[in-house]
């Protein structure tokens, strides 16, 4: 013992620590190998087979007439396999695959030989598919830390309104949009949801918070003006399916009654705490980028809400109510109904962790279909 420092030196057992680093290892190596995400992986690489497979040998007319000819059906396979390589692995590719045929032609020694480097090509294929994977991967993580660092805090506390959220992806990153805004005229609140999920969502959803941010420093318009606008910037020069559902509150700096307007979005909950009562706030409205900015700005509609202390306004994505426990069934609006009436007067911190616990014991350990977002509103107290 040391007179100075009064402590033991400890002698460390190297065998032990070995033993845990292959303990370690292994842990890692299985981790997520239970029987039903293999099946589910399993399933899904089958149909994305299948899927090459049909897309490849014929179209839709051929497939259904069965009129291809094997080899041609083999050979529109092979090239479309091949199209997904690049020109020197087809090259070790077709190497390989050759020296698994012709190694049973010559004698022991070269037979051997052959096999050796055919398996070798094959192994530097698959080794270099995923490191290129792995760097994908880490592209896409730095796409999440991004995004995230775009999102605001999980709570955000003003004079005019107290918001609580949750955002949780189905994939690395997502297409759900949450944000909260402060300006002169107000507080805006912003929910939205694009179409899809994935790397192509959270590219849009990356471009639509930059044009909520132009338009609402630029003029401070009221909720229903602002989605107006934004349809135009959304159906300008697209050719594909995207939509976008939006819900917009304003908290004016006047302490007004709350301006909403919902387009296309699910129905937010509201809670009373005067009548002690929950409704739910429906207004007309279509979603952004499915109809001409002059339809949709007679089909959306302008609500007020007279807010008070104590109230509650939960606002969420379709990702909270058709999340699916391992038997297929949904969360379901009636569930989230439910369980708001039940918590709607025990603060708007347990509203946001009563429906993440609830929905965790639902879905289990069943896949996330969807992005899930949702915020709990209150104004603040004295």
């Amino acid at each position: 013992m040391s007179s100075k420092s009064g402590t033991y030196m400890k002698l460390s057992n190297e065998a032990e620590e070995q033993q845990e680093s292959a303990t370690f290892f292994y842990r890692k190596y299985v981790e997520g190998m239970t029987p039903r995400r293999i099946g589910e992986e399993v399933h899904a690489d089958s149909a994305k087979l299948i899927k090459l497979y049909k897309e490849a040998i014929s179209s839709e007319a051929e497939l259904e007439e069965n009129k291809t000819p094997g080899h041609i059906k083999a050979m529109r396979l092979v090239n479309a396999l091949g199209n997904r390589l690049s020109p020197g692995r087809r090259l070790i590719l077709a190497a390989s695959v050759l020296g698994f045929i012709v190694q049973n032609i010559f004698a022991a020694p070269i037979s051997t030989l052959i096999l050796v480097f055919s398996f070798a090509g094959l192994l530097f294929l698959l080794l270099v598919e995923l490191l290129e994977k792995f760097d994908a991967k880490r592209e896409i993580d730095l796409a999440r830390e991004i995004q995230l660092g775009l999102l605001p805090s999980p709570e955000f506390k003003s004079e005019r309104l107290n918001i609580y959220s949750f955002a949780s992806t189905a994939r690395e990153v997502g297409g759900d949009y949450v944000d909260t805004i402060h300006t002169e005229r107000g507080d805006y609140y912003i929910i939205a949801d694009v179409s899809g999920k994935g790397l192509s969502a959270s590219l849009y959803m990356v471009r639509l918070q930059a044009l909520f941010h132009l338009l609402i420093k630029k003029n401070h318009p009221d909720p229903k003006t602002l989605l107006v606008e934004l349809n135009e910037f959304i159906k300008y020069g697209r050719n594909d399916k995207t939509f976008v559902t939006a819900c917009v509150l304003l908290a004016p700096a006047d302490g007004g009654p709350l301006l909403f307007c919902r387009a296309g979005h699910n129905v937010p909950l509201y809670y009373n705490s005067e009548k002690e009562r929950c409704k739910e706030l429906r207004s007309a409205g279509l979603a952004l980028g499915m109809a001409p900015t002059p339809k949709l700005e007679q089909a959306l509609k302008q609500m007020e809400l007279k807010m008070a202390t104590g109230d509650l306004l939960l606002m969420y994505t379709d990702g909270l109510t058709e999340a699916r426990n391992p038997n297929g069934e949904e969360y379901g609006e009636n569930r989230l109904l439910s369980l708001f009436e039940l918590y709607s007067d025990a603060g708007p911190d347990v509203m946001l962790e009563k429906i993440r616990v609830s929905l965790e014991q639902f879905i289990q350990d069943a896949e996330i279909p969807d992005d899930i977002t949702y915020s709990v509103i209150t104004r603040p107290g004295n």
